[in-house]
């Protein structure tokens, strides 16, 4: 084989590791390393990348979404944190694995009668993601995306001191002062 002199210096950029130091993280990477190489199952390929990546790209996940994806038997997989919330009243029995969940979506769960697995339990249980459904969070429903792409007509969020009537509600925000955008 030859050299590609087309692309001989371009880096991969993708990750092969994770850039946190945490040792429970490390060890999450090491397994699933391990299952994506000796099983034929693409879930753990998967679950291996999404270890790798950023917290920005692990979004958090709400009870409610869930419970929308939930089904008999199957265990609901996500590669980041489980959070509660407070505008689901009743909870379903629900079987979650996750990297984490919060103090008070874990009491619901359990006390719903649901489980909460860790994703190294998982793989001892369910070594090929039989069984399971991988879920993901909304990713662009952080704060900082709402200001993204400002400008005039894009009607996106200006970073603005405070929302009050002196600030940014002059020339181009009211018909009375010259235009309205």
């Amino acid at each position: 084989m030859g050299i590609d002199l087309k692309h001989h210096h371009v880096k991969k950029s993708n990750r092969t590791a994770p850039k946190s130091d945490n040792v429970y993280q490390l060890l999450l990477v090491k397994l699933y390393r391990f299952l994506a190489r000796r099983t034929d199952a693409n879930f753990n390929k998967v679950v291996l990348k999404r270890l790798f990546m950023s917290r920005v790209n692990r979004p958090p996940v709400t009870i409610s979404r869930l419970i929308k994806q939930n089904k008999e038997g199957k265990t609901l997989v996500v590669v980041g944190t489980v959070t509660d919330d407070s505008r689901v009243l009743e909870l379903p029995k629900i079987s979650v694995a996750a990297l984490r969940v919060t103090k008070t979506a874990r009491a619901r769960i359990l006390k719903a009668g649901g489980e909460i697995l860790t994703l190294d339990q998982l793989a001892l249980r369910a070594p090929t993601g039989s069984n399971t459904v991988l879920i993901r969070g909304a990713k662009n429903s952080r704060e900082a995306v709402k200001h993204f792409g400002m400008g005039p007509h894009k009607n996106k969020k200006p970073y603005v001191r405070s929302k009050g009537r002196k600030f940014e509600r002059a020339r181009g925000k009211r018909a009375s002062r010259g235009f309205k955008v």
